[in-house]
């Protein structure tokens, strides 16, 4: 007979021989000793008390009655999440009781960490209360150690598609509302339906739920994978580790109080950190640096706190040091309120270069959190401590190294360990990163690796999205050359093309007919996409005299000063130009706090170089991006708008009037061959560096470098007399400079240092004033901007595609002026390109994009001439437009959306529930129709979703009974994806 599947016999069964191949023993439910309402098996965990800690059965009594208390706390409303931190204080910290010798106090262990003593129990269809009157709860799978339920799950059936993990867990979310003392002594919750392994701490909800992967290569979609990921989770002495050292509570914004458990990129980054230096000390040798690349926004800042919280508590290390080192003063703000709202002990800050070396001269085992600059303000070569279990962990690493901070920070404490922690992928340009981190036993180069692409697939972060606005600024060139020739003509060619590179970039950011013009597509843009969401935007510009222009227009089109402010660094401000955007901290996180919260009318924030790193505001929607940037910087700033908000926030969006797409893209592009031959290449300049060194010194025979003050600086010079000598050892020092800077801060630099900063000041003191254009652009840079915005005649800011594309009667005159054709044809080809780049990986597109490379093609061969080269990209144009508008159909997206509709009812249809699906997908649909037409862009508009939300409950629940918030969920999202 051939034999069916289901849940019980498929996935929960596989879970628990699973478990049972990790030393769990299985024991059904109804042979679990335990009370009708007793969440713990007191019976087991008694023997274990006496097992573990040699005290009698009235002392194991006394421990059992402290914790029955702490679960009783925990049925109170709102009580849970605080139950449950004390219960992993008293199983872990709080422990003392005085059953010792002459009643002195003794830590009660309650795990031992040796597996084989523990009694480690799986059970299944675990009832609470038990054999209740009113009937309980029924939990599919529960994990015990010594009587302790630690782990509870659900598995759901693999073989329905409207089924998912998601199920479980909203069944795991009721039952801490309905029964919250069986999660008290919860480590996590977990939900499977076979495909994906899902797991979240108590309290949280739908959207904070994560996937479990046991490695990097995060194998998932199968039995097989669920299987593997649950084998590793699952061992009983991990979990142990993690509810101890990977758990914190920490307090929200707006105080409340929440669980986090770590997210398995964090586990297994910080689990790396730790092993690696246990076993480098135990073992008397090996590495003691790595490199960690976690992508913005999963969670570096809490990997750092896990970290540290088990490399203090390992008593192999001995009271180790442990510091945590930033490069800039609001980082290191942020970090140590992310330590002290998770109360981690013995925590101290460097806030000063005295502070810094008394804390190591002192020998002190805390936790140091201080900057990169204190180590930098340290006198050369000083050693302040050393003790080899200092555990230094470097956040952001790629900003850190300039300059010697990183070897400063090295000869101060010559025997600790370095870990360097980055949000941004280090590539091939960022030498001393990997020479300072990485470690060659390491694949990649990484010791942990965590990618854009894996935090936006476990829903860690939200997918980035762009959105090219080109701007153009047609100049006067006639009249611009004519007055540039006047100004400048008393300097040289080359002085001439020094100021024109460094005026004109300035020159098209702040011109104010190009500002006016961005701003006003920033206004109607988030007028009409942003603000009906209730989410934020930032605007990023030039500079900080832009930051005002811009601040002055948008507040002028939106009629109002309130929506909109400035942050912005306001030091070396001589003139006092920005006094009124100058906050100190305090003030500035309060207006940060005010820009968080929705119900502030603050909503966007003006900047140019502050909050484009560690700013963290879920609400932010969208950046109006309006300066170049590139490389880390870039990705930094643009990851502030993929923090996961509210359901309701689906992407970042980018809207980019600069073009930074290809450079976001190049810079996420990398490989580990690549890293590979960056070390290789490091270790060749590191073996050129004594013949760099010495031929520079070559210059200076006879000249004594011990002598300081004026007369040694002048005995040098005179060594550098003419200007082909000066030349020359300008360009060796460059050599030298450039080698200098791609190995350091590596060890290997310190016997040549004194050398180095010596021929680094004499280079400085002959480097000359004027041919480096400094002196040129001080005198006329000013003027030659003011020229250039002067001889603007027009802004063309980029049209939609849809206003490119006009009737033949207007083509004909544009056809008729070759200077306009040339500028129509670059415009559209654009335009086009664009917008099937936003079509990219549909096939119904493909053709299009070919076609348009065809045309492109035949053009360049001179096979056609340019008016039929812009009759075919308008002709193209016209058919993307018509794909757009069939894809679009009201009648097709309607059909798509009640077979959607059709297919989840029938799925959740039973004999208890013998709904009548075509009614019910009809009531939607009429309901929903009537609702969408009354709204422009309902889906844009609160109101309009909070209707919808509400009328489809009230078809569900009240009409149909069908009171399941996972249906419901399902089915609004098939209304906003289709209607």
């Amino acid at each position: 007979m051939i034999k069916l599947f289901n849940e019980e016999n498929t996935v929960e069964q596989m879970l628990i021989h699973t478990a049972q191949e990790n030393e769990w023993e299985y024991v059904a439910a109804k042979d679990v000793p335990r009370a009708t309402d007793s969440v713990l098996v007191e019976s087991w965990l008694q023997d274990a008390l006496m097992r573990l800690n040699h005290i009698t059965a009235e002392q194991a009594e006394r421990v059992i009655y402290d914790l029955r208390a702490i679960i009783q706390s925990g049925m109170v409303p709102g009580g849970l999440i605080q139950a449950n931190d004390q219960m992993r204080k008293k199983l872990f910290e709080e422990n003392s009781y005085p059953f010792g010798e002459n009643g002195d106090n003794i830590n009660i262990k309650f795990f031992s960490d040796k597996a084989d003593e523990n009694q480690c129990v799986v059970t299944n269809q675990w009832e609470f209360p038990k054999s209740s009157v009113q009937g309980g709860k029924r939990l599919d799978l529960v994990f015990l150690i010594n009587g302790i339920p630690m782990v509870i799950g659900e598995a759901k059936t693999p073989i329905k598609s409207a089924v998912t993990w998601g199920d479980g867990a909203v069944d795991m979310i009721s039952y801490q509302k309905s029964i919250p003392e069986m999660f008290v002594p919860n480590i996590f919750v977990f939900s499977t339906e076979g495909k994906e392994l899902q797991y979240a701490s108590i309290g949280a909800k739908l959207e904070h739920w994560g996937p479990w992967f046991k490695d990097e290569q995060r194998h998932h979609g199968t039995l097989k994978d669920v299987h593997d990921n649950f084998a590793f989770l699952m061992n009983p002495l991990r979990l142990i580790d993690i509810y101890r050292f990977f758990t914190v509570f920490t307090a929200t914004p707006s105080g409340e109080k929440i669980k986090i458990v770590c997210r398995y990129q964090q586990y297994l980054g910080g689990e790396a950190i730790v092993q690696r230096v246990i076993h480098t000390l135990s073992a008397g040798h090996g590495p003691k640096k790595g490199l960690i690349w976690h992508f913005q926004g999963s969670g570096k800042s809490w990997l750092m706190v896990f970290a540290a919280q088990k490399l203090r508590l390992m008593p192999q290390l001995e009271a180790p040091t442990i510091v945590i080192v930033d490069d800039r003063v609001d980082l290191e703000d942020q970090i140590t309120g992310d330590f002290t709202r998770a109360e981690i002990p013995n925590i101290a800050n460097a806030t000063t270069k005295e502070a810094l070396e008394s804390f190591f001269e002192h020998d002190q085992r805390k936790i140091l959190i201080t900057t990169i600059f204190k180590f930098g303000d340290v006198e050369n070569g000083r050693v302040l401590n050393r003790r080899d279990n200092i555990i230094v962990m470097v956040d952001e690493a790629h900003r850190t190294q300039e300059k010697d901070l990183g070897m400063k920070m090295r000869q101060a404490l010559p025997n600790a360990f370095f870990f360097g922690l980055t949000g941004t992928p280090i590539n091939k340009r960022d030498h001393n990163t990997f020479a300072a981190f990485g470690d060659e036993e390491d694949e990649g180069g990484y010791m942990s690796k965590y990618t854009f692409q894996n935090s936006v697939d476990d829903g860690a972060t939200l997918e980035l999205k762009f959105k090219t606005v080109p701007v153009e600024m047609h100049l006067n060139e006639e009249e611009l050359q004519k007055e540039f020739d006047q100004m400048t003509d008393q300097i040289s060619e080359d002085e001439k093309d020094e100021l024109t590179r460094r005026t004109s970039v300035e020159a098209f950011f702040t011109a104010d007919k190009r500002i006016n013009e961005v701003c006003k597509y920033i206004v109607n843009h988030f007028r009409q996409y942003v603000e009906p969401t209730g989410m934020k935007a930032q605007v990023v510009v030039y500079n900080r005299e832009c930051c005002v222009k811009y601040k002055h227009a948008i507040d002028a089109l939106l009629g109002t000063t309130d929506q909109t402010t400035i942050v912005m660094h306001t030091g070396g401000d001589k003139a006092d130009e920005y006094r009124e955007w100058k906050r100190d901290r305090s003030e500035e996180n309060k207006l940060l706090d005010e820009f968080r919260d929705p119900l502030s009318q603050l909503k966007i924030v003006i900047v140019t170089s502050k909050l484009l790193t560690g700013f963290d505001a879920p609400i932010l929607q969208c950046m109006y991006l309006d300066k170049p940037m590139k490389d880390h910087t870039l990705l930094q700033a643009i990851c502030r708008t993929n923090r996961k908000y509210t359901v309701d926030k689906k992407c970042g969006l980018i809207v980019d009037f600069v073009g930074v797409f290809d450079n976001v893209a190049r810079s996420l592009a990398f490989d580990d061959e690549t890293v590979k031959q960056v070390i290789k290449n490091i270790d060749e300049i590191k073996s050129l560096i004594p013949k760099f060194m010495q031929d520079c010194l070559s210059f200076f025979p006879g000249v004594d470098r011990t002598i300081g003050g004026w007369e040694g600086l002048q005995a040098a010079q005179q060594c550098l007399k003419d200007d082909k000598t000066k030349t020359d050892f300008a360009k060796h020092f460059s050599r030298l400079s450039k080698a200098w800077e791609t190995v350091s801060p590596d060890e290997f630099l310190a016997p040549y240092q004194q050398d180095y900063g010596w021929l680094a000041q004499v280079y400085q003191s002959v480097r000359p004033v004027s041919s480096s254009g400094a002196l040129i652009w001080t005198l006329l840079g000013a003027k030659t901007i003011e020229i250039i915005h002067q001889n603007i005649d027009t802004i063309d800011i980029g049209q939609p595609l849809e206003e490119l594309v006009v009737d033949a009667d207007v083509i004909d005159s544009v056809l008729e002026d070759e200077k306009k054709r040339n500028k129509k044809i670059i415009e559209v080809e654009k335009m086009l390109r664009l917008r099937l780049g936003e079509h990219k990986g549909d096939p119904g597109y493909k053709k299009f994009a070919e076609k348009l490379d065809e045309l492109r093609q035949r053009m360049e061969e001179n096979l056609i001439s340019s008016i039929d080269f812009l009759k075919g990209l308008l002709e193209t144009a016209k058919d993307v437009l018509e794909q757009e508008k069939r894809n679009n159909q009201p009648e097709n997206k309607r059909a798509k959306a009640r077979a959607a509709l059709t297919e989840l009812f029938e799925s959740v249809k039973t004999d208890s529930t013998p709904i009548i699906v075509e009614r019910v997908v009809n009531d939607i649909d009429e309901n929903v129709v009537a609702i969408v037409r009354k709204f422009k862009d309902a889906f844009k508009s609160v109101e309009a979703r909070k209707q919808i939300r509400q009328k489809l409950r009230s078809i569900l629940w009240v009409k149909y009974s069908i009171k399941d918030n996972d249906v419901f969920e399902k089915a609004y999202s098939y209304i906003e994806q289709y209607y």
